[in-house]
């Protein structure tokens, strides 16, 4: 590994902004300051940062601010599927699949097809187990049909045949194996690349920026006092409206709207893990644990992603963990069909867990709907929860329906209906990552002592899009910049620096866990985030 603190080069990572980066937080704070924005978004997890996204296509003034990092919590910590809900055809939710399908295809397809990629899913049908081989060869056929055939057509397949494709698949009792497509990504980038699409639609964004309380006036919430959680700089937003889509938070804050308000939310609890792979796989397992969980395998940023669990939690949101259980209940549930080899521990690189919001009432929390509730408080306060990670775009179309039928209409005539918004406008970067690919290594071969990996090219290509042009020309200007941030990961330190000026990260964390995937590899050394924290300028 290059060490960059001794590189001629490494002072000119730089430490100033390059032109064209993002406004400084002093800068940002101040325009957050001075201006009466129509719309303030308080939780930068994907239901803020795309109701942000859709009200800054309206044409509304909007400010979007989050306590932590954007998708810092929950939202970085799905399962990183795009999926219809399989599971949902046994309670005959057929119309609920159905969306679901279609706002898959729309993001894989035309909105973010640089940002997900098509995985196959191999369903495996055990001697004893909770669903026979009918069952299951009839519930992938219509999965598939609600998809307009668009994955192939749902079918059974032979476990030896099933085999091939995925080494460690236990063929022990096993019977048949159901096929079906979904998509998959990498959720804290779709999310990032969201934000910068907001951004570009004319919102302004904020992270590490803590709410201390809320602005009244007439009884009426308008507005927020901020904390910068970088500096201990104090600050304030004005606004005509507050969303509070704090997730797992949302409670809490309308208790500073309201202290009597009552508990509108429950939580739940799902931890995965991410273990090195002892062979390739070319398809997904998910595997039925009773009659409605499923475990899942997922061949994920070239390691392997189990999950999930699904449990109450009723504590303190900021100190969900992996425990001991988890991790065993995660091993135990994926031994169902994962042959031991690759199950040890040893192999465990990462463990992480989100907090699902779910409508507050009793029962089972893995038979609850993935509903997103939009309630309004006595202040005037919207307060959005829940859903799922597939219908993030479905969902900030809700939220401005919701707000354009509040009485008074408090933004007036100055949002665009959202009937008129455009139906599928892409995310940054978009373009064919396999062409990105095969570009930026061409390029590399043309300009002498800049060539690239074809690991790295394929992982720009399929985290930014053609966005990674900008980072292979820093890294062309630089080349301390082209080297590998660690010898067993395809990041360069380029995406630092442009992480840094680009993409709001503040901290090591940032960049190490939600901008590259050096964390989740195991491979964030003490030295590799001390030299993350230099470019970053806060060491």
């Amino acid at each position: 590994m290059t060490t960059l603190q001794s590189s001629p080069a490494f002072p000119a990572l730089g430490l100033h902004p390059a032109d064209g980066s993002n406004p400084s937080r002093a800068e940002t704070r101040e325009q957050l300051s001075r201006a009466t924005y129509d719309l303030l978004v308080i939780g930068g997890g994907i239901l803020g940062i795309s109701t942000a996204w859709h009200a800054a296509q309206a044409g509304l003034r909007v400010a979007l601010v989050d306590a932590g990092d954007f998708a810092g919590a929950t939202s970085s910590a799905s399962s990183k599927l795009l999926h219809g809900g399989l599971r949902y055809l046994q309670t005959g939710a057929v119309k609920l699949v159905a969306e679901n399908h279609f706002e898959r295809r729309a993001v894989s397809r035309q909105v973010a097809p640089h940002l997900a990629n098509p995985l196959t899913f191999y369903l495996p049908v055990y001697k004893g187990g909770p669903h026979g081989a009918a069952k299951l060869g009839a519930g992938v056929f219509a999965y598939s049909a609600l998809s307009a055939f668009g994955d192939g057509v749902g079918h059974l397949l032979s476990p030896s045949r099933a085999a091939q494709d995925v080494p460690e698949l236990r063929t022990d009792n096993l019977k048949a194996v159901a096929v079906y497509g979904d998509d998959q990504m990498n959720d804290s980038r779709m999310a990032l690349m969201t934000v910068r699409a907001a951004v570009a639609a004319g919102a302004a964004v904020l992270n590490h920026a803590e709410v201390t309380g809320l602005r009244f006036t007439g009884g009426r919430v308008t507005g927020a006092d901020l904390k910068d959680r970088t500096d201990g700089t104090e600050f304030g937003v004005d606004a005509r409206l507050v969303l509070n889509a704090t997730g797992p938070w949302v409670d809490r804050l309308r208790t500073m709207e309201d202290a009597n308000s009552a508990p509108s939310i429950r939580l739940s609890k799902g931890a995965h893990l991410v273990l090195k792979r002892t062979s390739p796989w070319k398809a997904a397992l998910a595997t039925p644990i009773d009659k409605y969980r499923i475990t899942f395998a997922l061949p994920w940023e070239d390691m392997l992603l189990l999950g999930t669990t699904d449990e109450v939690y009723e504590g303190d949101p900021a100190d969900v963990s992996v425990t001991e259980q988890d991790t065993k209940q995660i091993l135990d549930e994926a031994a169902f069909s994962v042959r031991d080899q690759q199950l040890s521990p040893d192999l465990i690189t990462y463990a992480f867990a989100g907090l699902r919001v779910l409508p507050g009432g009793p029962g089972d929390t893995s038979k609850a709907k993935r509903e997103t509730v939009v309630t309004e408080g006595r202040g005037g306060m919207l307060s959005v929860a829940g859903g799922k990670w597939t219908t993030f775009r479905h969902i900030g179309r809700t939220v401005m329906n919701k707000l354009s039928q509040l009485p008074g209409h408090p933004l007036g005539e100055d949002m665009q209906p959202i009937s008129e918004l455009p139906k599928r406008l892409p995310l940054p970067g978009i373009a064919n990552p396999n062409a990105v690919a095969h570009r930026l290594l061409v390029d590399g071969d043309a300009t002498p002592g800049t060539r690239m990996s074809p690991e790295t090219a394929r992982h720009l290509a399929t985290h930014y899009g053609s966005l990674s042009f900008d980072i292979a020309r820093l890294a062309n200007e630089d080349p301390a910049l082209a080297e590998r941030i660690h010898p067993d990961a395809p990041e360069i330190w380029a995406q630092v620096a442009y992480a840094r000026d680009h993409e709001w990260a503040e901290t090591a964390d940032d960049v190490l866990r939600r901008r590259t995937t050096l964390t989740i590899r195991g491979l964030a050394t003490d030295e590799i985030r001390g030299q993350v924290e230099k470019v970053l300028g806060t060491e």
